[in-house]
């Protein structure tokens, strides 16, 4: 009994890891980055990805992003720490801007 189990068991560990690995995108695997947006051609790559508001946390942790549902203020910000983007229909970031 035990023999027919583990060839099963293993067959089901590595089809979870490969279906895993096939849904990592280049957006949930970045790298974070600490402190404002100053690199703009990484951050444009990195928006070119169209990636969603979670996986945006998660790469520019520190800048504040700007959803539709957020009341904020008017205030201007030279420096690159807040985005206001641009959802597609799937809610995902498809462009936007800083303030």
């Amino acid at each position: 009994m035990m023999s027919r189990i583990t060839p099963l068991f293993f067959m089901v560990v590595l089809g979870a890891a490969a279906v895993s690995a096939c849904q990592t995108s280049p957006a949930s695997a970045a790298k974070p980055v600490a402190g404002y947006v100053t690199d703009m051609k990484a951050f444009d790559a990195f928006i070119a990805t169209r990636p969603t508001p979670a996986q945006f946390h998660a790469a520019y942790p520190d800048v504040m992003l700007v959803t539709p549902d957020m009341m904020t203020t008017r205030e201007m910000r030279q420096n690159n720490s807040r985005y206001f983007p641009k959802l597609d229909a799937e809610g995902r970031i498809a462009g936007g801007s800083f303030m």
